[in-house]
């Protein structure tokens, strides 16, 4: 899901239903920290698969409160065997249990069984069906199986893994990097016979130990080249029951890989050491995984779907997946796949808490829709969320201008002599769409006029390799690629020699082709050149995240993710074996090998007293001793970087590590909101999420003062003497106590933060770092703050027509707290007609009307506060999916947008400019010749139909006010937006949205 790039605003939701709910009780809004459980009513699936949830507890949870069947409950420090006796009792009772529960659904096709990290099954069935058996006995939730996507030799030397005192040296040698660890990588499968997954040379106490806890098999697939494995890749498995067998007849059905990502990860986390790497016939010398002499168990979960190789998997196959693995008894996943970054309560969120649970340690990629604010995924507490940053090895291309000019980018092909160059504007085929002839996209060249030439590409659209291959199929012999906008330049393996340039060089580049009778340029070869790193990529996600309201930092922490070299498919090599590519798909393999030779060392420990160790010990400075920056030459924050660039030299002796449990992250999921206080996961309690034990502290919602609490484990050998430190933090006061922690080998001690607004801007975030010091250690944990003049509730539901609901708020500041209402005005809808779901990424720098996408433009008027678009299921059939994209008129940013995998829709703009803005629609998925409708707002005005009371009342810093919304009026079957708005009298402001439907 790509998250809305516009500031988030807290968010009322009222429901004027009473007279469609006759008989109902009414359920009026609370305050955020006590959320409202959503609606009942199931979603409809867009892939014809439901998740379904039993009542009864998954075995990594189960705790023995059923006769005869003792607990399989996985404690602090256990493991999960799934072949002792009370694990395999109660799997055979929850298989009983499932049979019963489908027996009120016959039809229906039963996909997979969970029993391990998640209780429950898929399977493909009708809606009714769907909707039938979340109300039978028995089942605790069905949810739709929704589509995931991939989030796409010197990094030892670079990370310090190798060379004089480096880790793997410290472990003993690269033969102990990761020995005994097992790395489950679920992604898009493996390549067997790269080097990089050859057999290797083990001991025999290695062997036992693998052997000990490995319960996987490995599938040959059904046709040829069939797998095998060894003891280098001990297990490979394949799930496909959810996607269907070989979207593409280029597939495979088996662990085998088609295009390339799967083995690129794998590689890249625990691939041989010492194997020789050529692209393109140049030697790039010998490289080597992370945790080279870990074992790997690769679970094929994504497909290529279309011929250009890019994997996709449903939620079922891939819960499936994660089951299996933990099952099987691998230590550490790699999850180099899409995610929302919106919630901590999903599927799969779920299934890798009990995952971590069970003692495995979870690597998952940020995801690649930066640099948007609050664009990053996959937030959970419980896995270690990477970000995508340089590498200071670079492949450099230079491309000579005929007039003298030169301009260095990336590129790793052979080069090109001098020779003609066209813009592809100018090449194009009479009649070509001009904003699909810039991109060099398909059908658009015209070979008369591009054979033979150098011809200038635009980046956007269509995949970077694809403009090189069409600039290919009409006899061109070389392209620059040119950035429009800020972005990363990436080293692909393209099929004409290629250099990519960044936007400052663009306009002079344009220029000089444009304006010159015959132009012409030379394209250099590529070669490797060292660089000051790292670098955010522009591409990697940002925080804070769009869940928990900021009070967990994320991404966590930094890897090498761009231009990484790694083994591929032959399709992902061009024929090749290896080939760079860049993301945070890459980066995360990086953190998932660093982990596995951690857990080798230290095999007790905690998959949270790892990410510790990884994040206590990070940098946030770059080679050169700078503090990073982003790629565009930007100061980086650590909403790019997280805790910062890991430095694996350092993970092995961190001196004290911040842990916590289920129990903890339970707590930390009920007080976020996301599920309704009498949900299972909050029988403990819950606890403010910032007093998580986490490694950083952020606290998305300061008003004015609040103390965190942090609890610390040495892992030293002696005693030791900690001295706190805090840099940074600009305008907050922050307090430590005690001012000396004395800690004891294994022991544990806790502390404490005061934070305190002492002129930090209202409304924005201040960054510091606090530092525990020791004679031997240094323990940093990064600091995100965020002061509010108001604190108020993210989100709040109520019903009828006519209503009040209470709005719990906590001043920043001692003095009067002033309110005003706006609207509720009532939305604007207009419709389109899409003659055929497009099923294709939406091409977000060069947006456009076509068969499945609507444009819609909106007049904003001058004064606005609030702006909203949004869809709604309810206004479309079954297993449609739509997605909204915002843009000024006449511009390709986009300002909001939203991206999930339904029709539930929603992109936000505060305080928009007076203007013309055009609003897409993109239809995914769904029946031809669908009617796509957009709901708007722009709240200007009071309506006369909202009120609020009392509009002005004293408050102290830190007390919690209460400020009651009430409306009347409104008619039944149109959806309302209005918006409360907070002042201290002066420039201090806060707001809330209210939505209103019937």
């Amino acid at each position: 899901m790509e998250a809305d790039l516009s500031r988030r605003t807290p968010i009322i939701l009222v429901s004027a239903l009473a007279a469609s709910l006759a008989g109902l009780p009414l359920v009026h809004a609370q305050a955020a920290e006590t959320p409202v459980l959503s609606d009942p009513l199931v979603k409809e699936s867009a892939t014809g698969s439901y998740i379904v949830q039993l009542d009864d507890a998954p075995v990594a949870e189960y705790d023995g409160d059923i006769a005869g069947l003792p607990s399989t409950r996985v404690d602090g420090g256990g493991k999960l065997v799934k072949t002792d006796a009370p694990v395999t009792s109660y799997v055979q009772h929850l298989s009983r249990e499932r049979d019963e529960v489908l027996k009120a659904t016959p039809d229906a096709k039963k996909l997979y069984d969970y029993n391990y990290t998640y209780s429950g099954f898929s399977a493909e069935m009708s809606y009714d069906d769907a909707v039938k058996l979340a109300k039978s006995s028995g089942v605790k939730s069905v949810e739709p199986s929704g589509m995931q996507h991939q989030d796409t030799v010197d990094t030892p030397r670079f990370l310090g893994l190798s060379g004089k005192g480096g880790t793997w040296q410290q472990v003993g040698g690269i033969d102990k990097a990761g020995d005994g660890v097992i790395i489950g990588v679920i992604d898009g499968g493996f390549t067997p016979e790269r080097p990089s997954f050859a057999p290797i040379k083990t001991t025999k106490k290695s062997d036992a130990l693998v052997a000990k806890k490995w319960k996987g098999i490995c599938q040959a697939g059904e046709e040829a080249p069939l797998v095998t494995c060894n003891n280098k890749v001990i297990g490979a498995r394949y799930f496909n029951k959810g996607i269907g067998t070989r979207p593409i007849p280029e597939e495979f059905t088996s662990p085998r890989d088609f295009g390339g990502h799967g083995t690129h990860t794998a590689s890249t986390a625990a691939g041989n050491y010492g194997v020789d790497m050529t692209v393109l016939g140049r030697d790039y010398g010998k490289g080597s995984g992370m945790a080279p002499h870990a074992r790997l168990a690769i679970y094929k979960a994504l497909w290529s779907v279309d011929a250009a190789g890019g994997g996709s998997g449903t939620d079922a196959d891939i819960i499936a997946a994660i089951d299996t693995a933990v099952a099987d008894g691998v230590d550490v996943i790699n999850y180099s796949i899409s995610g929302t970054g919106a919630t901590y309560f999903n599927t799969t969120g779920m299934a890798f808490m009990r995952a971590a649970k069970a003692g495995v340690f979870v690597a998952v990629s940020a995801g690649n829709t930066g640099p948007g604010v609050s664009t990053v995924g996959k937030t959970y507490p419980w896995v270690t969320t990477v970000a995508n940053g340089t590498h200071d090895r670079d492949i450099q291309t230079t491309v000579t201008l005929g007039d003298g000019s030169k301009f260095t980018g990336a590129g790793i092909g052979s080069g090109t002599p001098s020779s003609p160059v066209v813009l592809a504007k100018d090449a194009g085929l009479p009649g070509a769409n001009p904003a699909n002839l810039v991109l060099c996209q398909a059908g658009t060249l015209d070979p008369a006029k591009a054979t033979g030439k150098i011809v200038v590409c635009d980046r956007g659209g269509n995949a970077r390799v694809d403009k090189s291959a069409q600039v290919k199929a009409v006899g061109g012999i070389g392209m620059i690629l040119v950035n429009i906008v800020p972005g990363t330049l990436d080293a692909d393996l393209h099929t004409v020699p290629s250099v990519h340039l960044d936007d400052k060089a663009t306009p002079t580049v344009k220029a000089y082709v444009s304006g010159t009778a015959n132009p012409t340029a030379t394209i250099s070869a590529g070669t490797p050149v060292k660089v000051v790193a790292p670098k955010v990529a522009a591409s990697s996600s940002r925080g804070p995240s769009l869940a928990g309201n900021g009070d967990l930092l994320k991404p966590d922490i930094m890897a090498p993710g761009t231009n990484v070299l790694a083994a591929t498919s032959a399709f992902g090599a061009a024929g090749g074996e290896y080939a760079f590519f860049s993301g945070t798909s890459m980066s995360t393999p990086h953190v998932a090998g660093i982990a596995a030779i951690l857990k080798s060392k230290h095999p007790d420990w905690s998959p949270m007293a790892i990410k510790s160790a990884l994040a206590t010990t990070a940098t946030t400075k770059d080679s050169a001793g700078q503090p990073i920056q982003n790629d565009s030459g930007t100061p980086a924050t650590p909403f790019g970087y997280g805790a910062g660039m890991v430095q694996p030299k350092k993970v092995l002796d961190p001196g004290l590590v911040y842990d916590s449990t289920y129990a903890d992250w339970a707590k930390f999921v009920c007080a976020s909101g996301e599920v309704p206080t009498t949900h299972e996961l909050c029988a403990g309690g819950k606890i403010d999420p910032s007093d998580l034990n986490y490694p950083t502290i952020a606290v998305g919602d300061l008003a004015g003062k609040q103390t965190i609490t942090r609890t610390v484990k040495s892992v030293s050998k002696l005693p030791e003497v900690y001295f706190p430190k805090v840099t940074g933090a600009t305008g907050l006061k922050v307090t430590v106590s005690p001012k000396v922690l004395i800690a004891l080998p294994g022991k544990s001690v806790t502390y404490k933060v005061t934070i305190e607004n002492a002129g930090a801007p209202l409304e924005q975030y201040s960054f510091g770092t606090l530092t525990w010091k020791s004679a031997f250690h240094a323990v940093s944990s990064t600091l995100a703050v965020k002061p509010l003049t108001v604190k108020a509730p993210v989100q709040v539901k109520g019903t009828g027509v006519s209503g009040s609901a209470p709005v719990s708020v906590t001043a920043g500041y001692t003095g009067t707290l002033n309110t005003t209402a706006v609207g509720l005005t009532a939305a604007t809808v207009t419709d389109a007609v899409v003659k055929k779901a497009g099923g294709v990424s939406f091409p977000a720098t060069n947006p456009q009307a076509n068969d499945h996408v609507a444009k819609f433009t909106v007049a904003i008027p001058a004064g606005t506060k609030y702006a909203r678009f949004s869809t709604f299921d309810a206004d479309y059939p079954a297993a449609t999916d739509v997605d909204v994209y915002v843009y000024k008129s006449g511009t390709t940013a986009v300002l909001a947008n939203s991206g999930g995998g339904s029709s539930e829709e929603e992109a936000n703009l505060v305080a928009p400019a007076a203007g013309s803005y055009d609003v897409y629609i993109d239809f995914f998925a769904g029946a031809d010749n669908t009617t796509v409708k957009l709901n708007h707002w722009a709240l200007t005005t009071a309506e006369g139909n909202l009120t609020v009371a009392p509009a002005s009342q004293p408050v102290t810093t830190a007390a919690q006010s209460t400020v009651t919304a009430t409306w009347t009026g409104l008619t039944a079957g149109t959806r309302y937006l209005g918006q409360l708005s907070f002042t201290d009298g002066g420039a201090g402001t806060g707001s809330t949205v209210l939505r209103v439907d019937s």
